[in-house]
């Protein structure tokens, strides 16, 4: 099998990129280098990269070629960086996810997979989301990755493209950046932590966050290639199906780097999510996936990688 990677250099891309050589695949990455790194495709046996835009129809086409599989994980996935510059995400998020689709039908590419995110789901009060609910995106970012959903139902319907849609929650790992401030939770108070350093919580701490490890993630990922057809073309929740408030997330933190963290308080900020929470039960029966690495492991995991150095400091990816 042949695989195409968009953003395979990044954060959960250059997992995935591990995974599908690690399995046999033959893969080949199209990143910008933007917040990828060139080394986290190098780390991948047989991988290839090519560096170029997404939105870029020759450069997807050529990444694209041969392909079975295109797993689009290019992305600006920043909710607070959607409010300070709206156009670049949705144009990045949305119009590569248009040259991957017209790339895929172009190259008789068999299914594409893409990343899409829990966010979508807005701040409805209703716990935990399905993907029955109605989505209600309150920023700009969420709006661009429900666009993206609905390019790719076009695409399904219209020229009988394969599709498979996974909503992500809150994925967190080794690679992950935390040197921006639009990085996540996890990976900036962890190394604020290990580093001493001090830190924001925005809000009152008791919003909750279902974090997801990325290995867990990525064998999602995989399953989606080889599932059958009709099933995934419907969004699937990836998520491990609990949900942890940011206060108890901060102790766990605290424990893992061995001293306490140096908080500062501010207020929510525009666009957050108060609660979030995957019903997961059609990634069980669909893709026959559940994670397997709890909360308090993962961290361990994350904070083993952030004191080798194995992690990026861009912006997230």
């Amino acid at each position: 099998m042949r695989a195409c990677v968009t953003g395979g250099a990044g954060f959960i891309g250059s997992h995935l990129v591990e995974r599908l050589a690690g399995d046999g695949w033959s893969v080949c990455v199209l990143d910008d280098l933007s917040s990828g790194r060139a080394e986290n495709v190098a780390a991948a046996p047989g991988a290839e990269l090519i560096v170029g835009d997404v939105r870029d129809p020759a450069a997807i086409r050529s990444a694209a070629k041969g392909a079975d599989v295109v797993f689009h994980l290019a992305a600006l996935a920043s909710v607070q960086r959607s409010l300070e510059h709206p156009h670049e995400v949705i144009d990045v998020n949305m119009g590569g996810t248009l040259a991957v689709l017209e790339a895929a039908r172009a190259q008789g590419v068999r299914r594409v997979v893409l990343a899409s995110s829990s966010s979508i789901y807005g701040d409805t009060p209703t716990l935990p989301k399905c993907e029955r609910m109605p989505i209600a995106p309150r920023s700009p970012y969420a709006a661009s990755k429900a666009g993206a959903e609905a390019l790719m139902h076009a695409y399904r319907r219209t020229f009988g493209l394969e599709t498979a849609i996974l909503r992500f929650f809150n994925v967190y790992g080794p690679r992950q950046p935390h040197g921006s401030r639009y990085a996540g939770a996890i990976p900036i108070f962890l190394s604020a932590c290990l580093d001493d350093r001090p830190c924001t919580l925005y809000g009152d701490g008791e919003q909750t966050r279902d974090f997801t490890y990325v290995e867990d993630v990525v064998d999602a990922v995989v399953r989606a290639a080889s599932a059958e057809g009709t099933a995934v073309a419907e969004p699937i929740n990836i998520g491990a199906g609990q949900r942890h408030p940011l206060r108890e997330l901060l102790a766990l933190i605290e424990r893992v780097g061995g001293r306490p963290l140096r908080l500062t308080r501010a207020p929510a900020r525009a666009g957050d999510v108060r609660d979030s929470e995957a019903d997961a039960g059609r990634a069980r029966s669909v893709l026959g996936w559940q994670p397997t690495i709890g909360l308090e492991r993962g961290l361990e995991r994350t904070a083993a990688a952030l004191r080798c150095g194995d992690q990026a400091v861009g912006p997230s990816s």
